[in-house]
C-alpha cells in the first residue's frame, strides 16, 4: 500500500518533509516513519493492550495514528512546534470521526520533548531522530526517573537510529538491546533503515 493510501485509509495528511524555517542544532527536520517500515516493527515486535506508547516529535503524529489503529493501544504524541501540532490536531479530528470505538485511547500534547511529564503508565517511548543527543538525555533521564518512582519494564524504540544515542542508551543507562528490526526493501540500500529497542526491564 503507498503511503498515500494507507493515510487516506487512517483519513490523515502525515506525507512530505518540512524544514525548519529557522535552524537549530537541537531539532531535526520533520519527517514521519514510512509505513513499509511500521510494518515491518509490528511484525516482529509484540505489545499488548495495556501498553501505552509515547512518540517524542510526533509531527503531524503517523506513528499515533498507526499504532492506534491496527494495535489498538493507548498513544500520547509529543510535538513542540504548534503548526506540526495543529496538523495533527486536524488529523485526529478528522481519524476519530470515522474510527471505530476502542478503549484505548490517542492523543497530543504540544510542549518540549524534557518537559513531559511520564505517567506511570507510559512504557514504549518512540524516537525517529526528533532532536539533539543532549535533548535526548535528558528524556531518557525523566523516563529512568519514572521507572524509579513506578518500576515497570520499559522500552525505547529507535527508528533509523544515531550512533549517539545508541552509545548513551548502553554506557550511560541500564537500558539493553532488546531487538533489532531491519526494513526489508530498505535495509539492503541504506544500513541505517532499522529500528533497534532498548529494554530496562
Amino acid at each position: 500500500m503507498k503511503e498515500q493510501d494507507h493515510d487516506r485509509l487512517l483519513r490523515i495528511k502525515t506525507e512530505g518533509i518540512r524544514e525548519w524555517q529557522h535552524q537549530s542544532a537541537h531539532y531535526n527536520r520533520y519527517e514521519a516513519t514510512p509505513y513499509i517500515a511500521l510494518e515491518a516493527l509490528f511484525d516482529e515486535y509484540t505489545c499488548n493492550s495495556n501498553d501505552k506508547f509515547v512518540d517524542f516529535g510526533c509531527g503531524k503524529g503517523r506513528f499515533p495514528f498507526y499504532i492506534h489503529h491496527h494495535l489498538h493501544v493507548s498513544v500520547t504524541g509529543v510535538e513542540m512546534s504548534g503548526q506540526l501540532y495543529q496538523e495533527s490536531m486536524e488529523n485526529l479530528a478528522s481519524y476519530m470521526g470515522r474510527s471505530k470505538q476502542t478503549r484505548a485511547s490517542i492523543g497530543f500534547e504540544r510542549m518540549l520533548a524534557e518537559e513531559y511529564k511520564v505517567d506511570f503508565k507510559d512504557n514504549r517511548f518512540y524516537f525517529f531522530n526528533p532532536f539533539s543527543i543532549q535533548i535526548f538525555q535528558k528524556v531518557i533521564d525523566n523516563i529512568l526517573l519514572s521507572i524509579e518512582n513506578y518500576p515497570r519494564s520499559v522500552d525505547v524504540i529507535l527508528y533509523y537510529p544515531t550512533s549517539d544515542y545508541i552509545q548513551f542508551l548502553e554506557i550511560n543507562t541500564p537500558f539493553e538491546l532488546f531487538k533489532e528490526v531491519k526494513v526489508p526493501e530498505l535495509y539492503e540500500q541504506n544500513s541505517n533503515e532499522h529500528f533497534v529497542v532498548f529494554r530496562c526491564e
